[in-house]
């Protein structure tokens, strides 16, 4: 009896863990489960018993067994793989010696960080930050750069506010980072697309569209594009900044990967036109702390007295604490190192995988092939959606991002997937590949309809 009552546990606790059994749910009857599997009711009743008293179901007298409501919040981390999340990697946060910084911070700047300060940032945060940015290639004055509190204040901030040249249109990469188009479609903003591949956007349409349709500015993503991670040359990056010069456009380079650049010679747009057509973003979320909330934005000295007049009406200053602690970490010299890290470990999970992707995907996909950053995108066979995917790898544990939400309506795809490494173990990168391989095999041979879940599939 003990070798079948352990069994039915099992099989009972399995599906708990892949979702075939929902919290709530009713198990079969001591008498249905003893007729299915030809075994004694004393087996079930054992085999219920024990899993009462492991918390994971629940007796309901004259009515029968469930599973227990605060099951589905038990996860073993162990068994994720998550190919979703774009934080930092959270074996390489600063937790410890970004701790003592803000303690030096409080010691050192006292109330000065505690009270309202500054509207544009820490004036010696600011000074740091032209001193990194110059390791960038982005040169420019501490009085051009405004602290926000992560970039996507600043794009908000920038998608709402006038600017010099009277245009009101904006265009962006298609597809392209979702937080930007959820500003765009909070303030409706008339936005235009032009398609962006590995290979690049076309230069002859960009003209174009500068030319004729009253742009605004044109966001871009120049190194390791979200969702594709494309890389723009130095040439293209030269020649879209000469045609925004020639039309009156501004840029709004969104550089939150760079630092991950294992190409010295890559330049930012930015530096081909220092004077005030590219408005540069740098973000430290991503590759540093993301709840510090803090970014920064070197701006034309045209646009910075409106930019702080949107600002104050959000949310006046960002953190003075978060600014100083910032401030003194700069000034040690651990942000350079932990730059070096970074480099390293991301570098690593992207080319483990490529490798995954190039030796397990199916013939009719197509993957995209960056040489670092965080992401990497898949397109599926034509009658698989991304949706399908997510939803079968969920039951799974494996988690993947739909990237539909990335395109303006026009353009929108139904079967890319976003890949994300930042987060991933390195060593479940191939299992997750091989498990995505599967779905996409499942539902490339067959139309997929998710059927109501089965109880004990003995």
């Amino acid at each position: 009896m003990s070798s079948k009552y352990m069994e039915i546990m099992n099989k009972i606790k399995m599906q708990l863990k892949v979702g075939s059994l929902v919290a709530g749910s009713k198990l079969p009857s001591v008498r249905q489960l003893s007729e299915d599997l030809s075994c004694s009711k004393n087996t079930v009743i054992k085999a219920y018993t024990e899993l009462e008293k492991e918390h994971l179901i629940y007796s309901v007298p004259k009515s029968g067994y469930y599973v227990v409501n605060e099951f589905q919040n038990v996860t073993n981390e162990y068994d994720v793989i998550d190919f979703l999340s774009a934080g930092p990697d959270k074996n390489v946060m600063p937790i410890i010696e970004f701790q003592h910084c803000m303690n030096k911070a409080i010691e050192q700047y006292k109330e000065e960080i505690l009270t309202y300060s500054d509207q544009q940032g820490l004036y010696s945060l600011r000074v740091q930050l032209v001193k990194y940015l110059q390791e960038l290639q982005v040169f420019t004055q501490p009085e051009r750069v405004v602290i926000v509190s992560g970039s996507q204040q600043a794009l908000n901030l920038l998608v709402s506010m006038p600017f010099p040249n009277g245009k009101n249109n904006i265009l962006i990469e298609q597809p392209t980072y979702f937080g930007l188009i959820e500003s765009i479609n909070l303030h409706q903003a008339t936005t235009f697309g032009i398609e962006l591949s590995m290979n690049g956007i076309d230069l002859d349409r960009l003209e174009y569209i500068f030319r004729n349709n009253d742009i605004k500015f044109f966001y871009i993503i120049p190194r390791f594009h979200n969702p594709l991670g494309h890389s723009y040359s130095n040439s293209e990056k030269k020649k879209i900044v000469e045609l925004a010069e020639k039309y009156d456009v501004y840029i709004i380079e969104d550089d939150f990967l760079g630092d991950l650049d294992l190409n010295t010679k890559s330049d930012p747009l930015f530096s081909f036109n220092p004077s005030g057509r590219v408005i540069y973003i740098k973000s430290f979320s991503k590759i540093f702390l993301p709840g510090l909330r803090i970014a920064s934005v070197v701006l034309p000295t045209v646009m910075i007295n409106n930019f702080l007049r949107y600002k104050f009406s959000s949310d006046f200053n960002s953190s003075t604490l978060s600014q100083g602690a910032l401030d003194i970490y700069l000034k040690s010299g651990m942000f350079y190192s932990h730059l070096k890290k970074i480099k390293e470990v991301y570098s690593a999970k992207m080319h483990i995988l490529q490798e995954a992707c190039a030796l397990l995907l199916p013939d009719n996909t197509q993957f995209t092939k960056p040489t670092s950053g965080f992401y990497l995108s898949i397109s599926l066979p034509a009658n698989v959606t991304a949706n399908q995917v997510v939803h079968m790898l969920n039951e799974q544990q494996i988690y993947v991002d739909d990237a539909s939400r990335m395109f303006l309506p026009e353009y929108k795809k139904e079967n890319i997937l976003r890949l994300s490494i930042s987060q991933v173990n390195e060593s479940k990168i191939k299992i997750g590949i091989e498990r995505l391989t599967q779905c996409i095999t499942f539902l490339d041979s067959r139309k997929y309809h998710p059927t109501p879940n089965k109880f004990l599939h003995f």
